[in-house]
């Protein structure tokens, strides 16, 4: 009876030990559960910090303009009789480009120029004569001033013709033609367009800060949207004497070289004016800092704190940032190279924050970013 009952309290120990283990069991595995569920890794992405070469800039928008241009019109009025070019032509200065009739003006010079031949044989044979004392003096001064007279009119007959002819002043590429033969123009009237292509003039607005900065000389790059990654090489050719007064902006002008022409008058640009000496700066990509109020800031992920945290950690660390090239920031102070740093996924970081990198889909930071079609 007594082994009986000693059975039956050993086995309802064991049953409450059993019961008591396991409660306490689920109890822990609940508590790492909450844990884990309250705390759980946030995924990031992240770079590593290094240090480059770093020349600061002053960026601005230009516009390109040529170093010469004009829309080509004749001084006086006719009908076109002869086109001598098509458009998009590269033509000379001095290349004949458009005549319009002329016949009657031609004649008139015709006769003009008979009237003075006259003149001028009448006032050799005078001074012939007067060497025989056969005529006067002032018979040879009057044809003097007959040939004089006479050649005065030819002048201003042969002006008359060349007005008629349209003629490129300089060398360049014309545009689309505005006139069909046979047209009766009026004067004034646009013929075509001429741009001298090569050099070609970039003029940007600068706030008056930067004039110290500034010297005729001084590198300028230049890109446009319409060729992406292509940089066109140039320097400043001058620094207007007048700040605006209502902008308080400079007016500079760079001269770019634009051999293949790729460039036109008129197209938006975005210019680089290198300033200051070359560095060695730690750089990031701009999507590293977190901008505040009371300061920026970065996420840097750093080993693993404790034996028992699965995952890396992030700290905050403030930071002083320099200036932006493309997709890059310099940073002055807060990061050493060789950290690594979160670029992507910090809303939901703060202290000790337990993280897990994914760098597959990262693009890469540039500093001439350019716009393509995807």
């Amino acid at each position: 009876m007594i082994k009986r009952m000693v059975i039956m309290l050993l086995a309802t120990g064991a049953v409450f030990g059993g019961l008591y283990w396991f409660q306490n069991f689920k109890s822990g595995i609940i508590k790492q559960v909450m844990a884990s569920m309250s705390n759980p890794p946030q995924t990031v992405s992240t770079a590593i910090a290094a240090r480059t070469d770093w020349q600061d800039e002053l960026d601005a928008v230009g516009t390109l303009k040529a170093a010469n241009g004009a829309d080509l019109a004749l001084e006086v009025s006719g009908i076109v009789k002869n086109i001598s070019f098509k458009s998009g032509d590269t033509v000379t200065a001095g290349q004949t480009l458009l005549q319009l009739a002329a016949e009657e003006d031609v004649a008139k010079l015709a006769s003009l120029q008979a009237t003075l031949d006259n003149y001028v044989i009448t006032l050799q044979r005078d001074k012939a004569q007067q060497l025989i004392k056969a005529v006067s003096q002032a018979t040879v001064d009057s044809d003097t001033a007959n040939v004089r007279n006479a050649q005065a009119l030819v002048d201003q007959q042969k002006a008359v013709v060349a007005q008629k002819t349209l003629t490129a002043p300089f060398g360049g590429r014309l545009g689309i033609r505005s006139v069909d033969l046979g047209q009766y123009l009026t004067a004034g009237t646009t013929v075509v367009t001429l741009q001298s292509l090569d050099p070609l003039y970039v003029d940007v607005y600068l706030p008056q800060q930067a004039l110290s900065q500034l010297k005729v000389g001084q590198e300028v790059n230049t890109s446009v949207d319409v060729y992406p990654g292509r940089v066109f090489k140039g320097e400043i050719s001058a620094i207007n004497p007048k700040v605006d007064t209502t902008t308080r902006n400079v007016l500079v002008r760079a001269t770019i070289q634009n051999s293949d022409g790729a460039l036109l008058p008129g197209m938006f640009s975005r210019v680089a004016i290198a300033v200051g000496s070359l560095q060695q700066l730690v750089t990031l990509p701009q999507t590293s800092i977190v901008y505040n109020p009371y300061g920026d800031s970065v996420f840097i992920v750093g080993d693993k704190s404790k034996s028992d945290q699965p995952q890396d950690v992030v700290r905050q660390v403030f930071v002083k940032t320099g200036s932006v090239r493309g997709d890059n920031v310099a940073v002055v102070d807060g990061v050493q190279p060789g950290d690594s740093v979160v670029i992507a996924g910090q809303i939901k970081l703060r202290n000790g924050t337990p993280v897990k990198v994914d760098n597959s889909h990262v693009p890469p930071a540039q500093d001439a970013p350019a716009i393509t079609d995807q």
